[in-house]
Parts: C-alpha cells; sequence; structure tokens
C-alpha cells in the first residue's frame, strides 16, 4: 500500500513527442514551497515504503548528464520543436530561449505582459502536437493581474508576436501559481494551477485555482470534462508536473505543506483532497489517495516526465531526481533517488524526442546555492 499519511487541517497546508504525434511532460505543484508556503530548501530523507508489483517495472537507468546549456535565468519549462531543439522558458526574465542538443542557445523573444513576482512570472511552455502545420506555440504566465495562457505562431524568423490569450483569470500570488503546461495523447491541452495561498479555492469548482484543466487548443472546455468547464481535477495546492505513461495515464507531482508531497493518478472528475487533508485522505472515498509521497524535504517535487517504464520527478528542496518504476497496470515501485545533491535544486524534467531526459536547475531562484554556470540544462542519456 501507498504510505499514508494523517489527515490534517487547512493550515497544514513537456516534453512533447512530437513526431508520434503525442505529448509528455512533467508536473507538479512548485508550490515551491514547504511551511511557511513558499518554496522549500531542505535535505532528503528515506522513501516511504510503497507498495510492490506483481509485474516487472520499468528498468532504464539514467547515464552520465551531459551539460547542454549553461548560464541560464531560473529555466522552468522546456518543450521540444518536432526537429529536436527545446523551446526553454526562463521565468525571471520572460525570454523564450530555443536550444540544441549541441548546446547552441538563442533568444527567441521576450513575452509581452509578464509580472516575474515571487514564484510567479514566465512558466510553462507547449508545443501544439499539429505544430508542422499550425506552428503554434502555448505559454502560461503570471500578468499583474491574474495568470494566463497564452499562444502565438512561431515566426521562422524569431520572436514572440501577436500573443492570443486563451485563458485568462486564473489566480495569481506570490506563491502557487502553478504552471506547467503540456498537450495529452488526447491532443488536448492540460495546464495546472495553484490556489495562490489561499486554500479554499482549491475545493471551489467554480475557480481555476488549485486544479488541472483541460483544454481545447483554443483554451476552451475539452468536450467530456466532468463540470462542463475547463476543470478536469480539483483539490490540488500546487501541481507542477504532469506526464503520461505509455498506455494514456496521467499522474502528477504535488508539493505539500509541511508534511508530504505527492504523485497523484489524475483521473476525470476526482477530488484530490487539498486542503482538508495532507497525503492519505485514509482511506475514505470522498477524496482520491496518493499513489505515493515523500516527506517535504526530500522532494519538492516540480517538473514530471515518463520515459523508460519510469516516472522521473524533479526535486527542488530534496536536490534530487526521483525515478519511480511503473508496472504495466500503473503501479508504483520504490523510487530511486539519482543525481541526489551532485546540480542542487532541479526543476524541469521532459521527455526529448532521442529518447534521452532534459533536465533544469534552480539554484537562481533565490533559494538555491549557485555554482559559477548556473543555471544549466542537462541531458541525461537513458539505458
Amino acid at each position: 500500500m501507498p504510505a499514508m499519511r494523517p489527515r490534517s487541517s487547512a493550515a497544514f497546508g513537456a516534453a512533447l513527442l512530437l513526431a508520434c504525434g503525442c505529448a509528455l511532460a512533467g508536473c507538479s505543484t512548485d508550490a515551491d514551497s514547504g511551511g511557511s508556503g513558499s518554496e522549500r530548501v531542505g535535505g532528503g530523507m528515506t522513501p516511504a515504503p510503497l507498495p510492490s508489483t506483481s509485474t516487472q517495472p520499468g528498468r532504464a537507468r539514467p547515464g552520465t548528464p551531459q551539460v547542454v546549456a549553461t548560464d541560464l535565468a531560473v529555466p522552468w519549462g522546456i518543450a521540444f520543436l518536432p526537429g529536436g531543439d527545446a523551446l526553454v522558458t526562463e521565468r525571471e526574465s520572460a525570454r523564450l530561449l530555443r536550444v540544441t542538443p549541441f548546446g547552441r542557445v538563442t533568444t527567441v523573444g521576450r513575452v509581452p505582459g509578464v509580472e516575474a513576482i515571487g514564484e510567479g512570472g514566465l512558466l510553462g511552455v507547449a508545443v501544439s502536437p499539429s505544430f508542422l502545420r499550425d506552428r503554434l506555440v502555448y505559454v502560461y504566465f503570471t500578468s499583474d493581474s491574474d495568470n494566463r495562457i497564452a499562444s502565438f505562431v512561431y515566426p521562422s524568423g524569431g520572436g514572440v508576436e501577436r500573443l492570443r490569450n486563451i485563458v485568462t483569470g486564473i489566480p495569481h500570488g506570490g506563491n502557487h501559481n502553478g504552471g506547467r503546461l503540456a498537450f495529452g495523447p488526447d491532443g488536448l491541452l492540460y495546464a495546472s494551477t495553484g490556489e495562490r495561498g489561499e486554500p479554499g479555492l482549491a475545493q471551489d469548482r467554480e475557480s481555476l485555482g488549485g486544479k488541472i484543466l483541460r483544454l481545447r487548443p483554443d483554451g476552451s472546455p475539452a468536450p467530456g470534462n466532468p463540470f462542463g468547464t475547463r476543470v478536469f481535477t480539483y483539490g490540488h495546492r500546487n501541481v507542477q508536473g504532469m506526464a503520461w505513461d505509455g498506455a494514456g495515464r496521467m499522474f502528477a507531482s504535488e508539493f505539500g505543506q509541511n508534511r508530504f508531497d505527492e504523485v497523484n493518478r489524475i483521473v476525470r472528475g476526482r477530488n484530490y483532497g487539498w486542503p482538508e487533508v495532507e497525503g492519505s485522505a485514509g482511506g475514505g472515498e470522498r477524496f482520491t489517495e496518493p499513489l505515493l509521497t515523500w516527506t517535504t524535504d526530500e522532494a519538492s517535487p516540480s517538473g514530471m516526465a515518463f520515459a523508460g517504464g519510469s516516472l522521473w520527478v524533479a526535486g527542488l528542496a530534496g536536490e534530487r531526481l526521483w525515478q519511480v518504476p511503473l508496472s504495466r497496470r500503473g503501479a508504483a515501485g520504490k523510487p530511486i533517488a539519482r543525481f541526489a545533491g551532485d546540480y542542487g535544486r532541479l526543476r524541469a524534467v521532459a521527455a526529448a524526442p532521442d529518447g534521452s531526459l532534459w533536465i533544469s536547475t534552480s539554484n537562481q531562484d533565490g533559494r538555491g546555492s549557485p555554482r559559477s554556470d548556473d543555471d544549466k540544462i542537462l541531458r541525461v542519456p537513458l539505458r
């Protein structure tokens, strides 16, 4: 059984495989937060016991990381163009970068209207599954009044022009802004949002805060959504990682407040409990149990990707990459900590078209200890 967590009060508070026509991205709440509600800093602890599985989980192993880019400023989102280059967002500069697998970094442009305050700024990025036809790129960012999702046509000459807002009114604040974007295997756009430090928003199905949204590419509610709105699931604190396995099952990573971070199996219309519970709901039917949990100092999970039979989850406070093997039925095996302490805070994880993982550090975000070439992007081959 997954590690169980006691009830608590409210006070406890992509990669895209475009060649295949589907998208995989990592996400959970950055709730960049610990007990204070801001991004956590800290070390790691032994993972809680996790369920054994009757089927053999994926056994991919990471190879030696290779540095692709250096001297970046809080790279937050990564999404791949069809040719294998990546689009990378910088949270505070509002720059959208293009990074080649060979380490060439160019600036596409600055996204207009970004207000980088606290954990807000230029966050997620996604590339249309039909990019070769429509050339659309999507970004999630904080403005002076809200968080919003916008699209623009990617020009061959670069630049971010004619930005079209497709979702506005997502609650924003100094923390808990969510921000991950990814296209799912169904061709629809998914977005993770936070509750901006107001826990009650997570249970309010009329609010876009503390939710996972499911959208048509034009930003309207996707057909089949459970409440006839953009809301797909609710009861989230701050999701910053989303991914789908090979069977199309969706997973998300979520920041806890004081005790437990989570990886959740995301199912249409489910309530994930915040702020009524942090971690396990104790087996009741009202809230969905997490797939697995960590203590808040060993994870602080942000980006997530699926590759090689495992979920890969970036740890901010935990300063490690967690590998979570999945069985064929989607059950979680025992997590394995990779690169613990080697690169500092890890923010984004994306599955590249060549089968590798790209990972970004987040040591320039005000909570890390920057090194001479931070922040950087690493390419991790899987074998």
